[in-house]
């Protein structure tokens, strides 16, 4: 008999903001980089997205660039310190609808697994906290005294996500018709089609049109948005986008 699995997104499906950010926060504070890099840099892509006077997605294709300059030649040792402290310090701030979706996994035997664009170092920690069964992140490459080249492997986009989850679902011997997934943006894509019950959590709008386009997985995904302390289902042959 196979195993079931479910897949989590963390950026805005467990976590309720970008954990990318805290960390540019804490680097700031450590001095490892220049409160400029801050002010110039993060801060306005951050602010257009938080206005919406920008898209999610553009969002974080900045927000990866500017990481992956900010932290080249600089030892992978501040920055493992950095995520573990960011995690300690703000892992409790999760979608409660989430938290209950990964402990009703976990007590259902199922293998709980992230799979997130987030820096490898942030989803470990993350992970090891929630107690995820193994998980995936974008890896920033060192060199071979531990220092970052600038090189990185994506974990954000479709194609890539897809991979990683074929080679779980060969690893754990999983029946992926029977394995759940949650994301919120349109990278998690491929997670929703290849899994039997996907979740969209607090979808964004490119998402909820890729979502409202295709018949197969329209049918079969759940929606839900989360504000405040209130979970919504959302019918997907019954939204309208404003």
């Amino acid at each position: 008999m196979k195993n079931i699995a479910a897949f989590f997104d963390i950026d805005g499906t467990i976590y309720r903001e970008g954990l990318i950010t805290e960390v540019f926060k804490k680097m700031v504070t450590h001095e490892i980089i220049d409160r400029s890099s801050w002010d110039h840099d993060v801060k306005i892509a951050y602010n257009a997205w938080d206005r919406r006077v920008g898209e999610y997605d553009t969002y974080l294709s900045r927000m990866v660039e500017i990481f992956k300059e900010a932290t080249l030649g600089i030892s992978s040792e501040h920055i493992d310190f950095i995520a573990k402290k960011v995690i300690e310090q703000k892992g409790d701030r999760v979608y409660q609808f989430t938290r209950r979706e990964i402990e009703a996994h976990q007590a259902a035997g199922h293998k709980v697994i992230a799979i997130s664009g987030s820096p490898d170092a942030l989803v470990k920690y993350m992970a090891e906290k929630y107690h995820f069964t193994d998980w995936r992140g974008t890896i920033y490459h060192t060199d071979d005294k531990g220092i970052y080249t600038g090189e990185i492997t994506p974990m954000w986009d479709s194609v890539s996500k897809q991979k990683a989850m074929l080679e779980l679902r060969d690893k754990y011997d999983l029946d992926l018709s029977q394995c759940c997934s949650y994301g919120d943006t349109n990278g998690d894509l491929t997670m929703f089609r290849n899994t039997g019950h996907p979740t969209a959590i607090n979808p964004t709008r490119e998402l909820l049109h890729n979502i409202c386009s295709e018949e197969d997985l329209k049918k079969k995904i759940r929606i839900i948005v989360e504000r405040k302390d209130v979970i919504y289902q959302l019918d997907p042959d019954q939204l309208k986008l404003l």
